[in-house]
């Protein structure tokens, strides 16, 4: 396939814009709702509950699903930038990289979830780090495919909707998930559990596939991989408000110390069954199937700032709903609040960092909007288990909501929204 200019380019992707609508949000609604079956903020928790009770074990689950996550992303956006086919990060490389590890864990579980508890929980981690660091490899190689073959102008409704069509069938996931855990003698519902995580996992990869992707229109000068690293510094000095964006997303990471432990607060505090424990994904996943159509639909008229600001606010409520709760049904709440926070956060994220720069250097921006603060969010967890060693989970989710606090006054006060700044604005603003 070749394109002579911009404007068959353009063509191409007008043309096929409503084929890759709708397989991009079929790949969505099954990644989501293949997520809900072994998700990071539930279900695995309670799964290396059954094993160890050490916060900073248990903490190296939120660790991964975010460091994991995030920190690649600067070392494969070099990659990508050079890829005139975004696609085949994702498709090729994301198989392996990313979905095969969670087929994994129905043997893994199988094989060791009644020997040595140590074994099990080093497996299942092991796994998870495959996942989660994989997903952060092929990352911007998906989020720069979706930045050229889906409009700015219907972007945020495109993951608003693909969102919520996920989260309607992670709340029906989740449900499933629930009757499971309950209904089957440990460890058989997580064997269950994560055979359908891995299932509709795979079929999201399929849809993912048949995305239409012209090739870019420009060829992207090779330089060494010394000198692309060498020029970071003066991109950064010649975007000033993009650094301020990356110092308010640091703050805001760190004030996620609390939210891998919140399940297992409610689990340790008030001796929960797996059944009641998982129930709490179905409110996280409302929160996200409630607030991705409206955010997305907000999004596309304010920008992808203000969706932050929202996300840290409702992600501060959450922390102090858990610290004052008299009962495990509180914490319905508070992961509702939790998917809302988390929805939010994630469209904007991950949208807010293509507007910044220019198509040939946006795989970079993306890349150090998301390493830099992943590494924050890395040490965040970690630094939580350790607190909680020291104190305990409530003292951890104050501090945290205090640093959030501290996250959304950097956010609202120093970073101006990239969409509406037009190119002289954008000079007062850097």
């Amino acid at each position: 396939m070749v394109f002579m200019n911009t404007a068959g380019i353009q063509e191409y992707i007008e043309k096929n814009l409503k084929h890759n609508l709708i397989v991009n949000a079929l790949d969505g609604f099954a990644f989501w709702w293949g997520y809900s079956f072994y998700s990071p903020t539930v279900i695995l928790p309670v799964f290396i509950t059954h094993f160890t009770s050490n916060p900073v074990v248990l903490g190296l689950i939120p660790f991964l699903s975010t460091a994991g996550y995030l920190i690649p992303q600067l070392f494969t956006s070099r990659w990508v930038e050079r890829e005139k086919i975004k696609k085949r990060i994702p498709v090729n490389f994301g198989f392996f990289l990313e979905r095969l590890p969670v087929a994994l864990f129905v043997p893994a579980t199988l094989l060791f979830a009644n020997s040595d508890p140590a074994i099990v929980t080093t497996v299942t981690i092991c796994l998870f780090a495959w996942h989660s660091i994989g997903a952060g490899g092929i990352l911007v190689g998906w989020q720069e495919m979706i930045a050229k073959v889906i409009p700015t102008r219907v972007r945020g409704r495109f993951f608003g909707v693909t969102n919520f069509l996920g989260m309607g069938g992670g709340i029906l996931g989740a449900g499933i998930a629930t009757w499971m855990l309950g209904a089957f003698p440990f460890p058989i519902g997580f064997v269950w559990a994560f055979a359908l995580g891995a299932g509709f996992n795979l079929l999201s990869w399929f849809f993912l596939s048949l995305t239409r992707e012209p090739p870019d229109p420009f060829n992207k000068e090779t330089i060494s991989l010394s000198d692309y690293y060498r020029n970071i510094p003066s991109l950064l000095r010649d975007n000033p408000n993009f650094v301020r964006y990356i110092i308010s997303q640091v703050v805001i990471a760190l004030s996620g110390m609390a939210n891998g432990f919140l399940i297992v607060y409610a689990i340790q505090h008030w001796s929960l069954p797996d059944a009641f424990s998982a129930s709490f994904m179905v409110a996280y996943t409302v929160g996200q199937a409630v607030a991705n159509p409206a955010l997305g639909w907000l999004a596309d008229r304010r920008g992808y700032k203000l969706i932050l600001e929202i996300s840290i606010v409702l992600g501060i409520a959450a922390l102090l709903v858990a610290f004052v709760a008299p009962n495990p049904s509180w914490f319905f709440a508070v992961f509702f609040l939790r998917g809302v926070n988390a929805s939010g956060n994630y469209l904007g994220s991950i949208s807010i960092a293509m507007e910044f720069s220019r198509p040939e250097t946006r795989p970079t921006f993306i890349g150090l909007a998301n390493t830099i603060p992943g590494i924050a969010a890395g040490v965040a967890p970690l630094l939580g288990g350790w607190l909680a060693l020291e104190t305990s989970y409530p003292v951890i989710f104050i501090v945290s909501a205090v640093i959030g606090f501290m996250g959304f006054v950097a956010l609202h006060w120093t970073v101006k929204e990239p969409r509406f700044l037009s190119q002289n604005d954008v000079l007062l603003a850097n």
